[in-house]
Order: C-alpha cells, then sequence, then structure tokens
C-alpha cells in the first residue's frame, strides 16, 4: 500500500498530524525533528509510520519523493488490515 505523505522536517516533535487536501488529493500530515540533511527526516519519517501503525520498521519505506516534502511511503502488508488500520488510525487524530 501507498501513502500520500507531507513532511514538515525540523518539527517540535514527531508526529501524525492529520490529514489535509493537497491538489484535491487527502495526504497525510506528519511532523519529524529529524533535519532533511543525508535521508535522516526520512528516515524518521519511517520510523514514526511504523510506530503510529504499529508495524515492524522493516515494512515502511519511503517509495518517492526522498527530497521533497510530498512523499510516496510504502506500506508492506495485508492491504485489507492495512485500511482497517490506517482509518483507525485516522479516525483517532479527528477525535482528538
Amino acid at each position: 500500500m501507498i501513502l500520500a505523505v507531507r513532511l514538515t522536517p525540523r518539527a517540535s516533535q514527531d508526529a501524525v498530524a492529520g490529514v489535509e487536501l493537497l491538489g484535491g488529493e487527502p495526504v497525510l500530515k506528519a511532523r519529524v525533528r529529524a533535519v532533511p540533511e543525508k535521508g535522516r527526516a526520512n528516515a524518521a519519517l519511517e520510523r514514526l509510520i511504523a510506530d503510529w501503525l504499529g508495524l515492524p520498521a522493516s515494512s515502511v519505506t519511503v517509495a518517492q519523493g526522498g527530497k521533497s516534502r510530498h512523499k510516496q511511503v510504502r506500506v508492506e502488508g495485508d492491504a485489507d488490515r492495512l485500511v482497517r488500520l490506517i482509518e483507525a488510525r485516522i479516525g483517532e487524530l479527528a477525535s482528538a
């Protein structure tokens, strides 16, 4: 499964901050403390998404947008289960 993500590096904390529309498409908003140098922010994003979904870090990789704020993040696993998990996690953000 591929997730569209807008990443903000150098944030005050690592967090998934919700969903927004970007060009008419929904994207996950994520913030990491890491700086965007030598892949540090991408690695932090991978760890953040894995932790947020309760998955092993090895199942999450930045597939596209390595040098952009707008990324495509690949999450490995059963697609149906991942959809339910992501919807539940986004629902938790909306109710918080």
